[in-house]
């Protein structure tokens, strides 16, 4: 049997050897086209690009012959080609009386909706406890237990045993503020201990967060020993649980937080916090040395988040029950999907046993005031559409900021305005079943002008 060529390998050749005609010489062989027959014949559209098949190749044969010095042109003359026939009208009828009609049931079929569960959740959240009573070596006059979740927030799965709280920010000194968080403190800014009981007894805050921001070498340089003065006098203001927050230097911080934790000593005050670019191991010692919890504080990270938990336990000897991540909340656009999804990630790492990721989550909502739609009265754009009234504008914010990042899982919420608190912890409590929230009429949503 000879060797097969295509056309293309023939002419690859003849370019090879330099041939630029040829005289005298024969070409024998031969071309076999197979097609696959079909029940029906040769279809009208399968007919088209098979001739459009064979027309390349003729063309290609005509070139080599051309090539050759063979006269072509008297062999290419006008050629009939006869017209495909259609289907005789009687022939389509009999084909479309073949096919069944379709008809509409009279009743939609029966279906069952039975609710399942996510067998791959199988490890319990850390269950954290936040202060402590006086039998148990604090002051406290209750405890807030958070975290010991099953499944993810709200879900059927699992019943959640500790609702979602929130902590209100309190300073050491007086701050800028937005408009519509500042007129609810501007009475007690200048002193932390009564914004802390406003804070409590007339904005229901679950917890209150005193940040000691004063000891900020670019601020006051506040001593550690003056600034933990006013978390005694919060501590005998309020009865809650509290929260104690440095000023963000990572020099000072775990000076101040290490004094913080002696003040509050054996009342289970959450410290914040311990993070990868300070003295971890100093914070975390400090916090077991004095039964205080330690707040686990990454930048959007959950890589670094796994690493610090796991250093916090291994190497500072933090226990599992004192430990509450912080992975951070941005809240805004690309950060607030990064944050959401960041903590989704975490959450369900930890329901599926990673046992590096299975702790409460702590978010800072008050993050939301940091974005300028959110506080600033108009546009810088003047093209720009009209942003609303920024005085529920703002409350909104951090109302959406919270529920967001509740739905990822987040435990406790850090937060500011007393509107945006109320109704966080009104939609976290309704989606419990803790509470039955009024159902809005919402004939009264639109209005018309004529």
């Amino acid at each position: 049997m000879g060797e097969k060529l295509s056309i293309s390998d023939l002419n690859k050749k003849l370019a090879e050897m330099d041939v630029k005609s040829l005289e005298g010489i024969t070409i024998e062989g031969d071309i076999e086209l197979e097609i696959d027959a079909g029940a029906g014949g040769v279809g009208p559209l399968f007919a088209y690009y098979f001739g459009e098949e064979v027309a390349k190749v003729a063309v290609q044969m005509v070139n080599m012959a051309k090539a050759f010095g063979y006269p072509v042109d008297n062999l290419l003359q006008p050629v009939a080609v006869a017209q495909a026939v259609s289907p005789a009208p009687d022939e389509l009828a009999k084909a479309a009386a073949a096919i069944p009609a379709f008809k509409i049931p009279d009743t939609l079929k029966s279906a069952k909706f039975q609710v399942g569960t996510d067998k791959t959740w199988k490890t319990q959240i850390q269950e954290v406890q936040l202060g402590a009573t006086k039998s148990e070596g604090g002051s406290r006059g209750h405890v807030i237990k958070i975290g010991g979740e099953k499944a993810m927030p709200f879900f059927y799965d699992a019943a959640m045993p500790n609702r979602p709280v929130v902590t209100i920010d309190v300073f050491d000194m007086p701050i800028g503020m937005a408009k519509a968080v500042k007129m609810h403190y501007d009475d007690v800014m200048s002193d932390p201990a009564d914004w802390a009981k406003k804070a409590v007894k007339e904005f229901g805050a679950d917890l209150v967060t005193t940040h000691l921001i004063s000891t900020d070498p670019l601020i006051k340089d506040t001593s550690a020993k003056e600034a933990v003065k006013v978390v005694e006098d919060v501590l005998q203001a309020v009865d809650v649980p509290i929260v104690i927050g440095g000023s963000g230097n990572p020099e000072k911080d775990v000076e101040v937080l290490s004094k913080a934790c002696e003040v509050a000593q054996g009342e289970r005050a959450l410290i914040a916090s311990a993070s990868l670019n300070l003295d971890w191991e100093a914070i975390g010692k400090a916090c077991v040395a004095t039964d205080n919890v330690c707040l686990a504080w990454t930048q959007l990270e959950i890589n670094a988040q796994k690493e610090l938990d796991r250093k916090l336990m291994k190497v500072a000897g933090v226990p599992r029950e004192s430990i509450v991540m912080d992975p951070t909340t941005a809240a805004l656009a690309y950060g607030m999907d990064f944050a959401y999804s960041n903590m989704e990630r975490i959450r369900l790492g930890g329901l599926k046993g990673d046992q590096e990721l299975n702790f409460p989550m702590s978010s800072g909502t008050t993050n939301a005031w940091g974005v300028r739609e959110a506080w600033m009265v108009r546009s810088p754009n003047k093209n720009d559409s009209d942003w609303g009234d920024r005085m529920l504008r703002g409350p909104i914010w951090e109302i959406l900021t919270g529920f967001s990042l509740a739905m990822a899982g987040v435990d406790i919420f850090m937060m500011m305005n007393p509107i945006a608190v109320t109704y966080l912890q009104e939609i976290t409590q309704s989606l419990m079943g803790l509470i039955k929230a009024e159902t809005p009429d919402t004939a009264n949503w639109i209005t018309t002008e004529v």
